[in-house]
Protein backbone atom coordinates (compact mmCIF):
# COMPACT_ATOMS: atom_id res chain seq x y z
CA UNK A 1 0.00 0.00 0.00
CA UNK A 2 3.03 2.25 0.03
CA UNK A 3 2.44 2.59 -3.69
CA UNK A 4 -0.77 4.58 -3.07
CA UNK A 5 0.32 6.23 0.21
CA UNK A 6 -2.72 4.88 2.09
CA UNK A 7 -2.70 5.74 5.79
CA UNK A 8 -4.76 4.86 8.84
CA UNK A 9 -8.19 6.50 8.85
CA UNK A 10 -8.36 6.97 5.05
CA UNK A 11 -11.61 6.43 3.18
CA UNK A 12 -11.01 4.54 -0.08
CA UNK A 13 -13.18 3.45 -3.04
CA UNK A 14 -12.11 0.52 -5.23
CA UNK A 15 -13.79 0.43 -8.66
CA UNK A 16 -14.16 -2.62 -10.87
CA UNK A 17 -15.92 -3.29 -14.17
CA UNK A 18 -17.15 -6.23 -16.27
CA UNK A 19 -13.65 -6.99 -17.54
CA UNK A 20 -12.94 -8.46 -14.08
CA UNK A 21 -14.96 -10.00 -11.27
CA UNK A 22 -15.62 -8.62 -7.82
CA UNK A 23 -13.93 -11.65 -6.30
CA UNK A 24 -10.68 -10.81 -8.07
CA UNK A 25 -10.51 -7.49 -6.24
CA UNK A 26 -11.24 -8.80 -2.75
CA UNK A 27 -7.56 -9.33 -1.98
CA UNK A 28 -6.85 -5.67 -2.86
CA UNK A 29 -9.72 -4.52 -0.65
CA UNK A 30 -8.48 -6.62 2.29
CA UNK A 31 -4.97 -5.21 1.97
CA UNK A 32 -6.36 -1.63 2.00
CA UNK A 33 -8.57 -2.31 5.04
CA UNK A 34 -5.59 -3.65 6.93
CA UNK A 35 -3.80 -0.32 6.43
CA UNK A 36 -6.84 2.02 6.86
CA UNK A 37 -7.69 0.40 10.20
CA UNK A 38 -10.92 0.56 12.14
CA UNK A 39 -11.21 4.33 11.66
CA UNK A 40 -10.98 4.03 7.90
CA UNK A 41 -13.61 3.01 5.38
CA UNK A 42 -13.17 0.94 2.20
CA UNK A 43 -15.94 0.58 -0.39
CA UNK A 44 -16.00 -1.56 -3.51
CA UNK A 45 -18.18 -0.22 -6.34
CA UNK A 46 -18.98 -1.26 -9.88
CA UNK A 47 -17.92 1.57 -12.19
CA UNK A 48 -21.20 1.36 -14.10
CA UNK A 49 -23.19 2.18 -10.94
CA UNK A 50 -20.89 4.89 -9.59
CA UNK A 51 -22.86 7.77 -11.09
CA UNK A 52 -26.09 6.59 -9.36
CA UNK A 53 -24.46 5.87 -6.01
CA UNK A 54 -25.36 7.75 -2.85
CA UNK A 55 -21.82 8.72 -1.88
CA UNK A 56 -21.62 12.16 -0.28
CA UNK A 57 -19.56 15.02 -1.68
CA UNK A 58 -15.92 15.14 -0.60
CA UNK A 59 -16.08 11.95 1.45
CA UNK A 60 -13.10 9.87 0.18
CA UNK A 61 -9.35 10.33 0.35
CA UNK A 62 -8.49 7.95 -2.50
CA UNK A 63 -10.21 6.34 -5.47
CA UNK A 64 -8.62 3.30 -7.16
CA UNK A 65 -9.86 2.11 -10.53
CA UNK A 66 -8.67 -0.47 -13.04
CA UNK A 67 -6.14 -1.81 -10.55
CA UNK A 68 -7.87 -5.15 -10.05
CA UNK A 69 -5.77 -7.85 -11.73
CA UNK A 70 -6.68 -8.64 -15.35
CA UNK A 71 -8.93 -5.57 -15.68
CA UNK A 72 -9.13 -3.24 -18.68
CA UNK A 73 -11.35 -0.46 -17.34
CA UNK A 74 -12.31 2.44 -19.63
CA UNK A 75 -13.47 5.67 -17.96
CA UNK A 76 -15.98 8.10 -19.40
CA UNK A 77 -16.01 11.83 -18.69
CA UNK A 78 -19.08 11.37 -16.45
CA UNK A 79 -17.12 8.87 -14.32
CA UNK A 80 -14.20 11.30 -13.99
CA UNK A 81 -16.59 14.06 -12.90
CA UNK A 82 -18.27 11.80 -10.31
CA UNK A 83 -14.91 10.76 -8.89
CA UNK A 84 -13.92 14.44 -8.60
CA UNK A 85 -17.17 15.04 -6.70
CA UNK A 86 -16.72 12.33 -4.05
CA UNK A 87 -13.01 13.04 -3.48
CA UNK A 88 -11.95 15.34 -0.67
CA UNK A 89 -9.95 18.47 -1.56
CA UNK A 90 -6.43 17.23 -2.20
CA UNK A 91 -7.67 13.65 -2.71
CA UNK A 92 -5.93 11.37 -5.22
CA UNK A 93 -7.23 9.19 -8.05
CA UNK A 94 -5.12 6.23 -9.19
CA UNK A 95 -6.20 4.29 -12.25
CA UNK A 96 -5.10 2.32 -15.27
CA UNK A 97 -6.70 2.43 -18.73
CA UNK A 98 -5.88 0.96 -22.12
CA UNK A 99 -5.19 3.63 -24.73
CA UNK A 100 -4.76 3.58 -28.48
CA UNK A 101 -1.35 4.82 -29.61
CA UNK A 102 -2.28 5.67 -33.19
CA UNK A 103 -5.69 7.17 -32.41
CA UNK A 104 -7.49 5.03 -35.02
CA UNK A 105 -10.28 3.97 -32.63
CA UNK A 106 -13.49 5.90 -32.05
CA UNK A 107 -14.02 4.47 -28.54
CA UNK A 108 -10.51 4.26 -27.11
CA UNK A 109 -8.69 7.41 -26.05
CA UNK A 110 -5.13 8.42 -26.77
CA UNK A 111 -2.82 9.52 -23.98
CA UNK A 112 -3.42 13.23 -24.69
CA UNK A 113 -7.19 12.75 -24.85
CA UNK A 114 -7.13 10.98 -21.50
CA UNK A 115 -5.21 13.87 -19.91
CA UNK A 116 -7.57 16.46 -21.40
CA UNK A 117 -10.63 14.62 -20.05
CA UNK A 118 -9.13 14.60 -16.54
CA UNK A 119 -8.43 18.33 -16.66
CA UNK A 120 -11.95 19.11 -17.87
CA UNK A 121 -13.36 17.06 -14.96
CA UNK A 122 -11.45 19.26 -12.50
CA UNK A 123 -8.28 17.29 -11.75
CA UNK A 124 -4.82 18.80 -11.47
CA UNK A 125 -1.27 17.47 -11.11
CA UNK A 126 -1.79 14.63 -13.56
CA UNK A 127 1.32 12.43 -13.54
CA UNK A 128 2.38 8.93 -14.54
CA UNK A 129 2.74 6.68 -11.53
CA UNK A 130 6.26 5.48 -10.74
CA UNK A 131 9.34 7.64 -10.89
CA UNK A 132 7.27 10.29 -12.68
CA UNK A 133 8.03 8.70 -16.03
CA UNK A 134 5.71 7.04 -18.50
CA UNK A 135 5.02 3.56 -17.24
CA UNK A 136 3.27 1.25 -19.69
CA UNK A 137 2.72 -2.45 -19.85
CA UNK A 138 1.67 -4.68 -22.70
CA UNK A 139 -1.81 -6.08 -22.40
CA UNK A 140 -2.24 -9.77 -21.85
CA UNK A 141 -4.01 -11.81 -24.48
CA UNK A 142 -7.02 -12.09 -22.16
CA UNK A 143 -7.19 -8.31 -21.65
CA UNK A 144 -6.68 -7.60 -25.31
CA UNK A 145 -9.42 -10.03 -26.26
CA UNK A 146 -11.81 -8.47 -23.71
CA UNK A 147 -11.24 -4.96 -25.10
CA UNK A 148 -11.63 -6.04 -28.69
CA UNK A 149 -14.85 -7.79 -27.81
CA UNK A 150 -16.34 -4.80 -25.90
CA UNK A 151 -15.36 -1.97 -28.27
CA UNK A 152 -14.94 -3.88 -31.53
CA UNK A 153 -11.30 -2.78 -31.91
CA UNK A 154 -9.28 -4.97 -34.25
CA UNK A 155 -5.95 -3.12 -34.18
CA UNK A 156 -2.80 -3.98 -32.27
CA UNK A 157 -1.73 -0.47 -31.16
CA UNK A 158 -2.88 -0.85 -27.57
CA UNK A 159 -0.97 -0.13 -24.37
CA UNK A 160 -1.99 0.23 -20.76
CA UNK A 161 -1.03 3.38 -18.84
CA UNK A 162 -1.25 4.07 -15.12
CA UNK A 163 -1.91 7.65 -14.03
CA UNK A 164 -2.44 9.61 -10.84
CA UNK A 165 -4.66 12.70 -10.81
CA UNK A 166 -5.17 15.01 -7.84
CA UNK A 167 -8.19 17.07 -6.87
CA UNK A 168 -7.38 20.74 -6.06
CA UNK A 169 -6.96 21.73 -2.42
CA UNK A 170 -10.26 23.59 -2.41
CA UNK A 171 -13.87 22.51 -2.61
CA UNK A 172 -15.66 22.75 -5.95
CA UNK A 173 -17.83 25.86 -5.93
CA UNK A 174 -16.01 27.46 -2.98
CA UNK A 175 -15.08 31.12 -3.00
CA UNK A 176 -12.48 33.24 -1.29
CA UNK A 177 -12.00 36.94 -0.92
CA UNK A 178 -9.19 38.35 -3.03
CA UNK A 179 -6.74 40.68 -1.37
CA UNK A 180 -6.10 43.43 -3.86
CA UNK A 181 -3.32 45.91 -3.34
CA UNK A 182 -4.44 49.37 -4.33
CA UNK A 183 -1.95 52.08 -5.00
CA UNK A 184 -2.07 54.65 -2.26
CA UNK A 185 -3.06 58.09 -3.37
CA UNK A 186 -0.24 60.59 -3.06
CA UNK A 187 -0.66 63.11 -0.32
CA UNK A 188 -2.08 66.39 -1.45
CA UNK A 189 0.52 69.11 -1.77
CA UNK A 190 -0.06 71.69 0.90
CA UNK A 191 -0.77 75.15 -0.42
CA UNK A 192 1.78 77.76 0.61
CA UNK A 193 0.61 79.95 3.42
CA UNK A 194 0.17 83.59 2.42
CA UNK A 195 1.19 86.45 4.60
CA UNK A 196 -1.80 87.93 6.44
CA UNK A 197 -1.06 91.43 5.16
CA UNK A 198 -0.77 90.16 1.57
CA UNK A 199 -4.04 88.22 1.85
CA UNK A 200 -5.81 91.28 3.25
CA UNK A 201 -4.55 93.43 0.38
CA UNK A 202 -5.99 91.04 -2.23
CA UNK A 203 -9.28 90.29 -0.45
CA UNK A 204 -12.42 92.33 -1.14
CA UNK A 205 -15.30 92.09 1.28
CA UNK A 206 -18.71 93.73 1.51
CA UNK A 207 -17.49 96.06 4.21
CA UNK A 208 -14.94 97.50 1.82
CA UNK A 209 -17.71 98.78 -0.48
CA UNK A 210 -19.08 101.79 1.40
CA UNK A 211 -21.43 103.81 -0.81
CA UNK A 212 -20.44 107.01 0.94
CA UNK A 213 -16.82 106.53 -0.10
CA UNK A 214 -17.53 105.55 -3.73
CA UNK A 215 -17.93 108.29 -6.36
CA UNK A 216 -20.48 107.31 -9.01
CA UNK A 217 -20.05 108.94 -12.43
CA UNK A 218 -23.07 110.06 -14.42
CA UNK A 219 -22.71 108.85 -18.02
CA UNK A 220 -24.36 112.06 -19.34
CA UNK A 221 -21.53 114.10 -17.92
CA UNK A 222 -19.12 112.31 -20.26
CA UNK A 223 -20.82 113.87 -23.32
CA UNK A 224 -19.68 117.30 -24.50
CA UNK A 225 -21.57 119.87 -26.67
CA UNK A 226 -20.30 118.35 -29.95
CA UNK A 227 -21.73 114.96 -28.99
CA UNK A 228 -25.12 116.46 -28.20
CA UNK A 229 -25.32 118.37 -31.49
CA UNK A 230 -27.69 116.69 -33.91
CA UNK A 231 -26.40 116.01 -37.44
CA UNK A 232 -27.72 117.87 -40.48
CA UNK A 233 -30.50 115.71 -42.04
CA UNK A 234 -29.34 116.66 -45.53
CA UNK A 235 -25.88 115.24 -44.85
CA UNK A 236 -27.25 111.88 -43.72
CA UNK A 237 -28.89 110.94 -47.02
CA UNK A 238 -27.86 107.55 -48.35
CA UNK A 239 -25.21 107.39 -51.09
CA UNK A 240 -26.56 107.49 -54.69
CA UNK A 241 -30.12 107.35 -53.42
CA UNK A 242 -32.42 107.86 -56.46
CA UNK A 243 -29.56 108.62 -58.87
CA UNK A 244 -28.93 106.83 -62.14
CA UNK A 245 -32.63 106.48 -62.86
CA UNK A 246 -34.82 108.26 -65.37
CA UNK A 247 -37.19 109.09 -62.62
CA UNK A 248 -36.44 109.42 -58.96
CA UNK A 249 -38.22 106.83 -56.89
CA UNK A 250 -38.00 106.24 -53.23
CA UNK A 251 -36.77 102.88 -51.99
CA UNK A 252 -39.05 100.50 -50.17
CA UNK A 253 -39.13 101.31 -46.48
CA UNK A 254 -37.33 104.59 -47.21
CA UNK A 255 -35.69 106.18 -44.18
CA UNK A 256 -33.64 108.91 -45.85
CA UNK A 257 -36.61 111.28 -46.43
CA UNK A 258 -36.80 110.97 -50.25
CA UNK A 259 -40.29 109.56 -50.04
CA UNK A 260 -41.39 112.67 -48.17
CA UNK A 261 -39.80 114.93 -50.79
CA UNK A 262 -41.60 113.15 -53.60
CA UNK A 263 -44.83 113.57 -51.74
CA UNK A 264 -45.74 109.94 -51.92
CA UNK A 265 -45.05 109.76 -55.67
CA UNK A 266 -42.45 107.08 -55.36
CA UNK A 267 -42.58 103.56 -56.79
CA UNK A 268 -45.91 101.75 -56.83
CA UNK A 269 -46.98 100.57 -53.48
CA UNK A 270 -44.42 102.68 -51.61
CA UNK A 271 -45.84 104.11 -48.45
CA UNK A 272 -44.22 106.52 -46.10
CA UNK A 273 -43.45 104.37 -43.10
CA UNK A 274 -42.98 105.50 -39.56
CA UNK A 275 -39.29 106.08 -39.26
CA UNK A 276 -37.50 103.43 -37.20
CA UNK A 277 -34.34 101.41 -37.45
CA UNK A 278 -34.24 97.79 -38.57
CA UNK A 279 -33.72 96.49 -35.04
CA UNK A 280 -35.82 99.20 -33.42
CA UNK A 281 -33.23 100.02 -30.78
CA UNK A 282 -30.66 102.16 -32.56
CA UNK A 283 -32.11 105.39 -31.21
CA UNK A 284 -31.46 104.25 -27.64
CA UNK A 285 -27.70 104.66 -27.89
CA UNK A 286 -24.53 102.62 -28.39
CA UNK A 287 -25.41 100.18 -25.59
CA UNK A 288 -28.37 98.92 -27.70
CA UNK A 289 -26.79 99.09 -31.18
CA UNK A 290 -25.33 96.27 -33.24
CA UNK A 291 -21.61 96.06 -33.87
CA UNK A 292 -22.10 97.05 -37.54
CA UNK A 293 -24.67 99.79 -36.84
CA UNK A 294 -23.86 103.02 -38.76
CA UNK A 295 -25.14 105.01 -35.78
CA UNK A 296 -22.32 103.77 -33.55
CA UNK A 297 -20.75 106.71 -31.77
CA UNK A 298 -23.78 108.98 -32.24
CA UNK A 299 -25.87 110.16 -29.33
CA UNK A 300 -29.25 108.64 -28.66
CA UNK A 301 -32.26 109.83 -30.73
CA UNK A 302 -35.77 110.42 -29.63
CA UNK A 303 -38.34 107.76 -30.57
CA UNK A 304 -39.95 108.58 -33.94
CA UNK A 305 -37.24 110.99 -34.97
CA UNK A 306 -36.10 110.68 -38.58
CA UNK A 307 -32.64 109.25 -38.90
CA UNK A 308 -30.58 110.33 -41.91
CA UNK A 309 -27.12 109.12 -42.86
CA UNK A 310 -24.52 111.03 -44.85
CA UNK A 311 -22.36 109.49 -47.54
CA UNK A 312 -19.36 109.79 -45.24
CA UNK A 313 -21.19 108.04 -42.40
CA UNK A 314 -22.06 105.02 -44.57
CA UNK A 315 -18.53 104.91 -45.96
CA UNK A 316 -17.04 104.82 -42.47
CA UNK A 317 -19.52 102.10 -41.41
Amino acid sequence: MDRFDIKSGHNVVVLWDNSSTAESGMQLVQDIRAVAGEFGYVAMENIGRLTISAHRDSSFDLVLSGLVPNSATMHSFEVFAEIARILKPGGRFYFTEPVCVSGDSSKLKTGSQLTSALKLAGFTEITEVGLFTIQTESLTAEQLGSIKQSVGYQGNNLIKVELMAKKPNFEIGSSAQLKLSFVKKPKAVEKPQLDLNTRKAWTLSATDMNDDDVDLIDSDELLDEADLKKPDPASLRAMDCGEGKKKKRACKNCTCGLADELGGKGSKGVKTPQVKSSCGSCYLGDAFRCASCPYMGMPAFKPGEKILLSDQTLTDA
